[in-house]
């Protein structure tokens, strides 16, 4: 009889692990097992429980073989419905954008023209690239932001739409009304189906403005345009016309109030001339001081003339009462030339009412200085408005157009395969990011 104890060291390696699988399952990590479940692989290999032989008993460990499912059976339903939402969500989306793009979407030719707002002043460029290289000075920067607006704005629809029918223009065709405009919109959905169709930018280190339109038929969009340079053309000169009425009115309305000013002030002093009778009474006050200073120095003489006559006669004699009567006659036409002038009143004011030179002199001078002020403000105004007048000639502002519209022989828009590019990318960068938040709530909870 064999005895089982020569195989010692290989059954003791086969029931050391019999024991480490007996009674025990295989544990896996957490890890493993979620790893596992991204991957569909929901097989547990597990070791049978062995039931205890008899000691000294030889225990066959039996190893069952799994056998492995097909992947179709691997996935499950939320892989299912994960790549059921990539096919409903992107690739169908993105296909029927393609089909659309590609044999659907009409053809669209655009018209494009460059121009700048100029002013006559910087317009004297030493060279010919100096007109559309300078740099536009404020006045002209603003006039082109002004320009922009305006082509966008609801004005130039109505213009456009005076012109051109731009339902029929810009009807859908074919299948295609998505790129079409409907008929019947509101003003606003046409204003904003306007600006999708045209497109002008303003370059504010050259000044030179670009303009493109876009149209159906390459020579609808050349006339549209032309139309709208025309009206940008128009809003210019405007513009340039008004700011140069407005100079010119303010300095006109400078002129007509120094003008009505002067005549006034000239009127004032030919009353006064007609009611003082004396054309300066400077002069008059003149001749005054000179007639007081000749009876002065008289009276000074005949003074003289008495005293030496009294020293030689006594007071009696004719010659003595006759000197003494011209000293009297002198003296009373001194003090009467004196209060003429005005020196002599007794309230120490010169006023008209008394006939004074002095009051005379006063309200001359004053009605003088007005004049004088009236016509130095009166030239002063006519040279303001011939400055203001060549001012507003030399800043006039025009549209300098040196690309005219072009006509367009291949369809540029839409950009087909870029926008099938850019339809099947967001699609998938949207359900790319669904399915990322779904998986990080699914872990979390």
């Amino acid at each position: 009889m064999a005895t089982i104890g020569n195989a010692a060291p290989g059954a003791a390696q086969k029931d050391g692990a019999v024991d480490r699988l007996k009674n025990t399952d295989v544990v896996k990590s957490k890890s493993v097992h979620l790893l596992e479940g991204l991957l569909g692989n929901d097989d547990r290999v597990l070791a049978p429980k062995l039931k205890a032989k008899a000691p000294n008993k030889l225990h066959k460990v039996i190893t069952h073989q799994v056998t492995k499912r097909g992947w179709l059976s691997s996935i499950r339903l939320r892989h299912a419905m994960i790549i059921g939402s990539l096919l409903a969500f992107v690739a169908f989306p993105a296909v029927l954008a393609s089909v659309y793009m590609v044999f659907v979407a009409s053809d669209q030719y655009h018209s494009s023209a460059s121009f700048s707002v100029r002013s006559i002043e910087a317009a004297s460029a030493p060279d010919i690239l100096g007109m559309f290289s300078q740099a536009s000075t404020g006045n002209t920067v603003s006039d082109s932001y002004i320009l922009m607006d305006f082509v966008r704005s609801e004005r130039m629809l109505t213009e456009v739409e005076k012109k051109f029918d731009l339902e029929k223009i810009y009807a859908a065709r074919g299948l295609d009304y998505f790129y079409g405009m409907a008929p019947g919109l509101p003003v606003e959905n046409k204003l904003e189906y306007w600006r999708s169709m045209i497109d002008i930018n303003f370059d504010h280190a050259s000044g030179i403005m670009q303009l493109q339109v876009k149209a159906f038929d390459p020579q609808q969009s050349q006339e549209i345009a032309k139309f709208v340079i025309q009206q940008g053309e128009a809003l210019i000169n405007d513009l340039s016309a008004s700011a140069r009425d407005g100079v010119l009115k303010a300095a006109q309305d400078e002129m007509h109030l120094a003008e009505n000013r002067l005549a006034k002030a000239r009127v004032a002093v030919r009353q006064y001339r007609d009611a003082s009778q004396e054309v300066d009474p400077v002069e008059g006050a003149k001749l005054a001081a000179q007639l007081i200073g000749g009876l002065e120095a008289q009276l000074v003489q005949l003074n003289a003339d008495l005293a030496t006559a009294k020293s030689q006669m006594s007071d009696d004699t004719p010659r003595m009462r006759v000197l003494k009567a011209r000293i009297a006659s002198v003296e009373e036409q001194l003090a009467s030339e004196r209060q003429r002038l005005g020196s002599g009143s007794a309230d120490g004011q010169s006023t008209e009412a008394n006939g004074d030179v002095a009051g005379r002199i006063q309200k001359y001078e004053i009605l003088e200085t007005e004049r004088e002020f009236a016509e130095r403000a009166y030239t002063a105004s006519l040279s303001s408005l011939e400055k203001a007048r060549i001012d507003a000639n030399n800043k006039q502002r025009y549209l300098a157009v040196f690309i005219e519209p072009t006509l367009s022989q291949l369809a540029q828009y839409p950009a087909r395969f870029l926008n099938s590019f850019l339809v099947a990318l967001g699609l998938l960068f949207a359900w790319a990011v669904f399915v990322m938040g779904y998986y990080n709530i699914r872990d979390r909870t």
